[in-house]
């Protein structure tokens, strides 16, 4: 299924950003994020839900890992944001 990152949620896009936050500031691919760190962060239930039901992702129940869709989508967000500075 292919989805458009204007298709999805706020908070689905949340999770998206916080994701390309950490790709960029460790400098290495993420390709999952825990759904509670335990230290009050914790990934929107509907946002997950979302994402999961999009074919976007996949979730243990600790991690919501992205699907290669969502890994484009991610890539293509990155690219999207570097290429405006």
């Amino acid at each position: 299924m292919t989805s458009r990152p204007d298709s999805l949620s706020n908070e689905a896009i949340a999770v998206f950003a916080f994701a390309i936050f950490h790709q960029l500031d460790s400098g290495e691919p993420v390709s999952h994020v825990v759904l509670d760190d335990g230290a009050g962060h914790k990934a929107n239930e509907n946002a997950v839900k979302e994402l999961v039901e999009r074919g976007l992702a996949t979730t243990d129940g600790s991690r919501l890992a992205f699907s290669a869709e969502a890994e484009r989508i991610k890539d293509e967000l990155i690219a999207a944001m570097k290429s405006h500075f």
